[in-house]
């Protein structure tokens, strides 16, 4: 592989910036599905950071879907990577009554928790953290349509755990405490656990699309979501909101 003599700037994290600089690549089709992705080694000699920032990015687009890492190969460009510029954060209830149904919401969990290492470093928390999370079903005219498994930073969204999300979406409340600056999605399909299955209604071997979506407000992270819909009676189209 060629010297890349590519340089990042330090207006965001340098492991996002070298997780964006490979994201670009895959969209722009400089990398495609099944190429070989530059290795910690290269990314540290070409963009001049250093071999942990390196290998969180490349760790992060693994989690995300982006990339396929094979120990002792190296790490490839994944088949069927999510592409997340055609979707905006709206809320799900608004979706549902333009459509002209009834929205509803069931709260399965609504607590605060101990945040483990993968939260720590998604949501660039201080070690021994702490979250909110929530897990809340949303209906159209009575048919789950979306399961929402959220985590939130504290200080960004004090009240969270106040918030009757029955009368409110997460969303709505986030929206006017933390508004959103920006935004990173990943869609995939999955084949969902038993529990999913069950609350959303899903056949036995029914896919599930899956969103997950990390905001941030003024380059603070607030939230880290996971949205489950059944893969047979939801279609994305452009934009979901959650």
């Amino acid at each position: 592989m060629k010297e890349n003599t590519a340089t990042i700037t330090k207006a965001q994290p340098r492991y996002r910036q070298v997780k964006d600089y490979i994201i670009e690549m895959i969209n722009t089709g400089k990398l495609k599905a099944r190429d070989r992705v530059p290795s910690e080694n290269e990314l540290v000699k070409s963009l001049g950071v250093a071999r942990m920032t390196a290998h969180r990015a490349l760790r992060e687009l693994s989690d995300d879907g982006y990339v396929t890492r094979l120990a002792g190969v190296g790490t490839f460009v994944a088949d069927g990577r999510p592409h997340s510029d055609v979707l905006k954060v709206r809320n799900i209830a608004d979706e549902i009554r333009a459509r002209g149904h009834e929205h509803s919401a069931i709260v399965i969990a609504l607590e605060e928790v101990d945040a483990d290492q993968r939260l720590i470093e998604r949501l660039e928390l201080r070690p021994g953290a702490n979250l909110f999370h929530s897990v809340i079903l949303h209906l159209e005219s009575g048919r789950p349509i979306q399961l929402e498994d959220r985590y939130v930073c504290p200080t960004l969204a004090p009240a969270y755990l106040d918030m009757d999300f029955t009368k409110i979406t997460p969303n709505a409340y986030l929206s006017r405490v933390a508004p959103l600056h920006t935004a990173e999605h990943v869609v995939r399909a999955v084949m969902p656990s038993k529990e999913v299955r069950g609350l959303l209604q899903m056949a036995r071997n029914e896919p599930c699309l899956v969103i997950k979506r990390r905001t941030w407000t003024e380059g603070r992270p607030v939230s880290l979501v996971e949205l489950s819909h059944p893969g047979k009676t939801f279609e994305l189209i452009g934009a979901m909101g959650d």
